[in-house]
């Protein structure tokens, strides 16, 4: 969501990136969208779900991050300043590192909550299944009377340990007076699961209100299982949309060779400041970016220009961070580290073009604000008509089946995912291939394109050699003696006396 800016104000306002947590459906995009929007000062908020970042503009003079935080909050999600690649400035530091703060940690909690939802879901369809397979069984009555109440213990179990999650979640949304495709999901299951559990534990009491003796424990556990399936398969996504980034930001070395005194000393990449001299040996990685001041060498900068030969360097020529050195050592001036680097302002326009809305996603996002209230609408309409308007014994178990088919299949989970995950996985296979995509706008405009030009490379400068030298005394060629003409003749000409 956006208002309108004049351009006096664009100098004053401040830009920042958040990661926003608890977020699950487009509806929950809306809701944050729309918490963000209404503090004072906010200029606009764009909240993206498969990223799971709000990019918001505001005046920090009636504003703050902390402002932002709290109305998020009051919201129910979880939000934080997101601290790019190339921001982690240390203490002692001058200028920040490109290296992410989150690496190790965060690739560790990715892995363990991609590994606990996988374990989830085996463990509730392979229940499920099991309890499918039961049902369709010809089994005795006596049998019946014991195997009930064990699927109840083994139904419970799966219910509210895989569907953990969505209670939760549902339940945080419903603090603040608000649904999302959690409430859904925790809804209809909880549906199949307590009409079971009534009729297994009372059937009396079921028998006697009129009630079918069916039960429904392997459509709960299956749902439960078959929507985590689903979470797995997204998390595993946005881990694989993340590997260009992190395969940009590992090209960055860690160890900067500095000169002081006269004394080369390694020191850790966020301590060299601008205007440091370091020195280079032939197959090391240029640190950061500067010029050359001493020496000569040639530099691989295929990572930066796709051009497979190495490039000369002299004092004077310009050097790019993270190119390799191939020939010669060079002492360099630094002229710009941290944040200011070409590599991280690459690293930064693909993080930009990942979380960044097409106009497509702007639509669904609308649409998805109002999605989830009329489906649980019309869900209860149609427990209502097939329970009362349905002529057989059999309608309240009709009812009951398809208000919860209502519930579970209309879920807004590809509504709000399908476009961001699409651009995350365009701008991210860009990236690796060398093409920095601006954003969603400008993917979704390309399918318009006709014409490809490609653009012509500079001209590279010719290669320093040396002059060649000549190995004759004298200064002078001696003339050449051309052989005398032969006329034609039948026979092969021999040669002539020079």
């Amino acid at each position: 969501m956006s208002t309108s800016v004049s351009v006096s104000e664009l100098s004053t306002l401040r830009h920042v990136t958040l990661d926003v947590g608890g977020m699950t459906c487009a509806s929950c995009v809306r809701r944050v969208e729309k918490a963000l929007s209404r503090v004072d000062g906010v200029r606009s908020a764009e909240v993206n779900l498969a990223t799971e970042k709000a990019s918001v503009a505001f005046d920090p003079s009636s504003v703050t991050v902390d402002a932002l935080t709290a109305a998020v909050g009051m919201a129910g999600y979880t939000i934080i300043e997101h601290v790019a690649p190339g921001s982690a400035a240390s203490p002692t530091a001058s200028a920040p590192s490109a290296t992410p703060p989150d690496g190790d940690a965060a690739r560790h909690d990715r892995d363990a909550e991609i590994a606990r939802l996988r374990r989830q879901w085996q463990v509730a369809l392979t229940t499920g299944l099991s309890m499918m397979v039961l049902m369709y069984l010809p089994l005795p009555l006596d049998v019946m009377d014991w195997l009930m109440p064990l699927l109840l213990v083994v139904a419970t179990a799966v219910q509210f340990w895989a569907g953990r999650p969505f209670y939760s979640a549902a339940w945080a949304a419903g603090r603040h007076g608000a649904v999302n495709m959690n409430t859904l999901v925790a809804l209809g299951t909880t549906v199949a699961y307590g009409y079971s559990a009534f009729v297994t534990l009372w059937p009396a009491q079921a028998e006697r209100l009129g009630l079918p003796l069916h039960v429904y424990f392997e459509i709960s556990v299956v749902v439960t299982a078959l929507v985590l399936m689903g979470r797995w398969m997204e998390a595993k996504a946005k881990r694989s949309t993340t590997a260009a980034i992190a395969a940009l930001v590992g090209l960055q070395p860690t160890i900067a060779r500095v000169l002081r005194d006269d004394t080369e000393v390694d020191v850790p990449i966020e301590q060299v400041a601008v205007g440091d001299l370091l020195r280079v040996r032939p197959g090391e990685k240029i640190p950061v970016d500067g010029v050359v001041v001493e020496g000569t060498t040639a530099v691989d900068e295929s990572m930066l220009t796709g051009e497979p030969l190495p490039a000369g360097k002299a004092a004077g020529d310009v050097l790019i961070g993270s190119t390799v050195n191939t020939t010669g050592s060079v002492v360099m001036r630094a002229t710009a580290v941290g944040t200011d680097t070409t590599l991280a302002q690459i690293v930064r326009l693909v993080e930009d073009a990942q979380g960044s809305k097409a106009p497509m996603q702007r639509l669904a996002d609308t649409v998805s604000g109002w999605f989830v209230p009329a489906v649980l609408v019309t869900a209860a309409l149609t427990f209502l008509g097939w329970t009362f308007l349905w002529p057989g014994d059999d309608a309240v178990s009709l009812g009951v089946g398809t208000a919860i088919a209502v519930l579970i299949i209309a879920c807004p989970c590809a509504l709000g995912l399908a476009t961001p995950t699409a651009i995350m996985v365009g701008t991210g296979k860009a990236a690796e291939l060398g093409v920095l995509i601006s954003g969603g706008e400008a993917l979704e405009q390309a399918r318009r394109l006709t014409t490809w030009t490609p653009c012509a490379p500079p001209p590279r400068p010719p290669p320093r050699t040396a002059p060649l030298r000549s190995t004759s005394r004298s200064t002078a060629a001696p003339p050449v003696s051309s052989p005398s003409p032969t006329p034609p003749s039948p026979s092969p000409p021999t040669p002539s006396p020079s």
